[in-house]
């Protein structure tokens, strides 16, 4: 800080979000004060259902009540289509999420023709797994029987057999492993491709950047 020249602005509306993987966020809070941002300002804005929709997010970002921002990277692509005045600036981490499935699910092609438990309808548990299912050839939108639940019930109709499979972002994976209710398909930091791309992103309102 001392050898840079200071900010352009010295205020930084950032966003805080219930959830782990927002921690880098709100880690850099002190290392931003030392670069010079002398008004810093985490905004709070609800997960909406299930951990971090990222509806709430791309809101606060689009109408300038927040400045920049982690958020998943499929839900950044969604809004920025839909004409959203948000910007990619950096890609944070991968990893977030992991496919679950009960013992008849053990691919994603073994996905056609099955119940798939999600958080909301347009958020990022279907964003990926729609892009996932394309990968292999299945149609999201006539392929899978889509059922939206909250996680605790979602745990509950995987463990009975009601539904054949979820994505789920932590701390939700530990959670299901320590139930032993269902298996592993896909894990995003391990398996190829989709550990080679950035689950979530660091963005920004686009006047202010």
């Amino acid at each position: 800080a001392a050898t840079e020249p200071p900010p352009e602005t010295t205020k930084l509306r950032l966003i805080r979000v219930p959830t782990v993987c927002y921690a880098p966020q709100y880690v850099a809070e002190e290392l931003l004060r030392g670069e010079g941002f002398t008004d810093l300002q985490y905004i709070k804005v609800s997960p909406g259902v299930g951990v971090g929709t990222g509806v709430s997010v791309g809101k606060a970002l689009a109408s300038d009540d927040a400045d920049l921002s982690m958020w998943f990277a499929a839900s950044v692509i969604t809004r920025i289509d839909a004409g959203d005045p948000i910007v990619f600036l950096a890609g944070v981490h991968i990893g977030c999420f992991e496919l679950f499935g009960i013992n008849r699910v053990r691919s994603i092609g073994d996905l056609k023709g099955k119940t798939v438990a999600i958080a909301s309808r347009g958020g990022p548990q279907e964003i990926f797994l729609a892009s996932m299912m394309a990968h292999v050839g299945l149609d999201p939108k006539k392929d899978i029987n889509w059922v939206v639940h909250r996680f605790e019930e979602t745990m509950e109709l995987l463990a009975q057999g009601k539904v054949d499979a979820f994505l789920g972002f932590p701390p939700q994976p530990q959670q299901v492993r320590a139930k032993k209710i269902a298996r592993v398909v896909v894990n995003s930091m391990m398996d190829r491709p989709w550990s080679q791309y950035f689950c979530c992103t660091f963005n920004g309102n686009r006047d202010f950047v």
